[in-house]
């Protein structure tokens, strides 16, 4: 039987990381809200500049933009990885990281080591890529669950300049895909070239009544000038604030289980030691009467 003292003593340690973990539950819960939030009020303009885009490339009319063009060979490609900087967030980390490794292995067969580059953005995404021996070319480490708008248009602009100069022929992005607060999955997303919006095929076949829907002024070459890289910024930031919420999911729902399995460990303890007291209890009381019989012998 275990000693009464040190079983309470364990029981008091855990009911203490109860404390932790549930207050972390309660962060999580309160930042998540806020994530979806802000991901829920992007969504609607991603999504609308995203049908605008594909109303455009459906129309018919001769127009194009080098960012809706697929290059004829693959010369040179780029990553980006979102994770979180912070841990306690269960698998969450460990699903995007193992498929973008896939994603990566593929590539690199394909092009070669000198015709990939790698990006991770996230400390824990940052620690998995170098114990994995993977090469990062650039990393970041100041995105938090509250990216901006202002902080992703810099990154876009950077890859919309590669992409216009030839740097490279393909951008895709691994992040959690958030769906529901049950479901979310990681996802290896291209972004480059935009010849795919929403999953859907851009088709140069005019559709029925899409020529009559717009009216370009002063062209539609100066208005695809504006929108269609302005869709590429927007989808990348949706992809950040997708992962940021993810995150928050992911944390709040691993922080509820260990506060349930620490709960469920308390309990144990108490009868292991209700157990022990009562056996220590009942051996001073035989000490006393085998006592008390000693000297009445």
């Amino acid at each position: 039987m275990a000693n009464a003292r040190a079983l309470d003593k364990r029981r008091k340690s855990i009911k203490n990381i109860r404390k932790i973990t549930r207050t972390m539950e309660l962060i999580a819960t309160a930042r998540f809200k806020k994530a979806m939030d802000r991901a829920t009020a992007a969504s609607a303009y991603t999504q609308r500049i995203t049908k605008l885009v594909s109303d455009l490339a459906a129309t018919g009319l001769e127009v194009s933009h080098p960012l809706m063009e697929e290059r004829e060979e693959t010369h040179r490609a780029r990553m980006l990885v979102l994770t979180s900087n912070r841990g306690f967030c269960g698998g969450y980390n460990g699903s995007v990281v193992r498929l973008a490794q896939k994603k990566i292995a593929a590539l690199t067969k394909e092009l070669g080591e000198d015709g990939f580059n790698l990006e991770v953005s996230g400390k824990r995404g940052i620690n998995a890529f170098h114990s994995a021996k993977l090469p990062i070319h650039v990393e970041y480490t100041h995105f938090e669950d509250k990216p901006s708008y202002d902080e992703i248009e810099v990154l876009a602009n950077r890859y919309l300049d590669d992409y216009a100069h030839g740097k490279i022929d393909r951008f895709d992005v691994a992040y959690m895909q958030f769906e529901t607060t049950a479901r979310q999955h990681p996802v290896v997303e291209t972004l480059l070239p935009l010849t795919s919006i929403s999953g859907e095929e851009l088709s140069d076949e005019p559709t029925s009544g899409a020529e009559s829907m717009y009216k370009f002024d002063p062209s539609a070459e100066s208005i695809l000038a504006e929108v269609v890289p302005t869709s590429f910024k927007v989808k990348l930031f949706n992809c950040f604030l997708d992962a940021a919420v993810g995150e928050q999911v992911a944390r709040m729902i691993a922080m509820k289980g260990a506060t349930e399995n620490a709960g469920d460990l308390i309990k144990q303890l108490s009868r292991q030691y209700n157990r022990a007291r009562q056996s220590q209890i009942t051996g001073e009381i035989m000490e006393i009467i085998g006592g008390v019989e000693a000297l009445n012998a």
